[in-house]
């Protein structure tokens, strides 16, 4: 009893001695500290208020000082783009091969967490952050430029490519991408397939179209990072060695989004898809959007048609796919009914598609911030683990580096703090947009006044835009995944409840 009386006390100290623990993970519900309506409330008076504050002290003269900028020549030397480059090939050629000839325990290959994490994650707010750098490390790109060097002329084309082609098959690529994401259960030897499909894809298609047109218009990642590229005090002026940008120019953050507009409808689409497909992400496992299908269409099909229930299931399924691939013409619908509004508010005689197209790169700031509010969460749990896989890319049990055991802990992020940086990031991202399609406003209508009646529609539009974001994240979480029922039941399907938290996870590694 002494000997027992000494180890429990020290337990019992510290027990009562700890504080209150909180925990982002599966299962754990956290309650929002003040009610839904209060934060929505609060971050639509917050637009309001700024676009009162915005469209009184923003004058066209103010626009347009912003578009100072320094030009810097030869900051990065071309030996550092040489490097850039065949790291960048490096990197797409070892996440194949260990995705294919690697062991096939997803947390441990090397190829999905360096892809889904480092790559499509990481990279993107890189790219906001230090400009487009993509477009002169591009992989594939690479490739065909060190392919040239062997076969001259071998990408000049041998078709044009089609003017109204534009970028349909950017968009067309990133909805399947999207869809791989979120429905492609993807393990490590797929991913390097479809990286290899991609491949042959983008060396095809630079062979028909041409490197500079394909390049430009159809591989998608390259469109993807262009948009974010624009967000960046930092672009760069291509010389016409592939890979060597002669100059660095420095300018005010997202001062790119006004320097053009969208050229052609496909980009608006590809932009809003950008949004659409965050969304979607964050609503389709919810309980209100399942239910949906589960709760309302299932029992009246299932009373009109006579399937078993496998094959509703399968229809489920369609039907989420579905949606997804429409979601960017919803919004699309939705954008353009704002922008008729502007239209007849300001008695404008630009063509409706000439608005849409002048306001489409204001949208990108929103994107951003729903991706960033979405996923950054995995910057702190899962991106940690490249530094021990690394070591040991092919899960062989190696350590190479001497460093395979180190961070085999994911970083827990305290859910309060998810939930204020999301509320947070969607607000500040809307704030932008408003500041942008005002000074898009004022060159595009004549008189402060007409500007300034032009954006009220965007205002309502933004503030839609901001209460749907806060009012997904804030949703609890039902996972999509349907749980069959007993063969000799004929209950209505169970639905799987995985968590119910504010911050989505994403389904690439999952």
């Amino acid at each position: 009893m002494p000997r027992i009386s000494r180890l429990l006390l020290p337990l019992i100290v510290l027990i009562a001695g700890s504080g209150c623990a909180e925990a982002h993970s599966f299962g754990t519900i956290y309650n929002l500290p003040i009610p839904f309506w209060m934060y929505a409330f609060a971050a639509s008076a917050t637009l309001a208020l700024s676009f009162v504050m915005v469209g009184f002290f923003v004058t066209a003269q103010n626009a347009q000082r912003n578009f100072r900028s320094v030009e810097i020549p030869d900051a990065l030397p071309g030996a550092g783009w040489s490097i850039l480059r065949g790291l960048s090939v490096l990197l797409l050629l070892m996440t194949m091969l260990t995705g294919l000839f690697g062991a096939q325990r997803p947390f441990n290959n090397f190829s999905l967490t360096f892809f889904w994490i480092a790559f499509v994650l990481g990279f993107a707010y890189l790219t906001a952050l230090v400009g487009d750098i993509y477009e002169f490390i591009n992989p594939w790109r690479v490739l065909c430029d060190w392919t040239e060097r062997v076969r001259p002329a071998a990408f000049d084309g041998r078709i044009r490519y089609p003017a109204w082609l534009a970028y349909y098959p950017a968009l067309a690529l990133y909805m399947a991408f999207i869809w791989l994401e979120l429905f492609g259960h993807t393990t490590p030897r797929s991913l390097g397939l479809v990286l290899l499909g991609y491949t042959i894809l983008n060396f095809a298609a630079a062979a028909l179209f041409g490197a500079e047109a394909w390049f430009r218009y159809g591989e998608f990642f390259a469109v993807f990072f262009r948009l974010l590229g624009k967000i960046s005090p930092i672009a760069y002026a291509s010389g016409r060695a592939r890979g060597a940008p002669t100059t660095v120019r420095l300018r005010l953050p997202f001062l790119g989004l006004l320097e053009e507009s969208a050229d052609h409808p496909s980009i608006l689409l590809f932009v809003l898809f950008m949004l659409s497909s965050t969304a979607f992400d964050g609503v389709h496992e919810t309980l209100p959007w399942v239910q949906v299908f589960w709760k309302y269409a299932y029992p009246a099909m299932a009373w009109a048609i006579t399937r078993p229930y496998p094959f509703f299931v399968g229809l489920y399924y369609d039907w989420q796919w579905l949606m997804l691939w429409l979601s960017p013409f919803v919004y699309f619908a939705i954008y353009l009914f704002f922008i008729a509004l502007t239209k007849v508010v300001t008695g404008s005689k630009r063509s409706l598609r000439d608005l849409a197209l002048q306001l489409t790169y204001s949208l990108i700031p929103i994107a951003l911030v729903y991706h960033i509010s979405h996923y950054f969460t995995l910057l702190f749990t899962d991106a940690p683990r490249l530094l021990s896989l690394i070591s040991d890319p092919l899960a062989f049990g190696w350590n190479l580096f001497g460093t395979a055991k180190l961070l085999q802990q994911p970083i827990t992020v305290p859910a309060r703090f998810v939930w204020h940086a999301q509320v947070g990031l969607i607000v500040v991202g809307h704030l932008v947009s408003v500041y942008l399609a005002h000074a898009q406003a004022l060159w595009l209508f004549p008189g402060r006044r007409k500007a300034l009646w032009s954006q009220f529609p965007m205002l309502v539009l933004m503030v839609a835009f901001t209460t749907a974001g806060l009012w997904i994240l804030s949703l609890p979480i039902g996972a999509g995944q349907v749980q069959d029922p007993l063969p000799t039941s004929s209950a209505s399907p169970a639905i799987l409840v995985v968590r119910s938290v504010p911050a989505m996870l994403p389904t690439g590694l999952a």
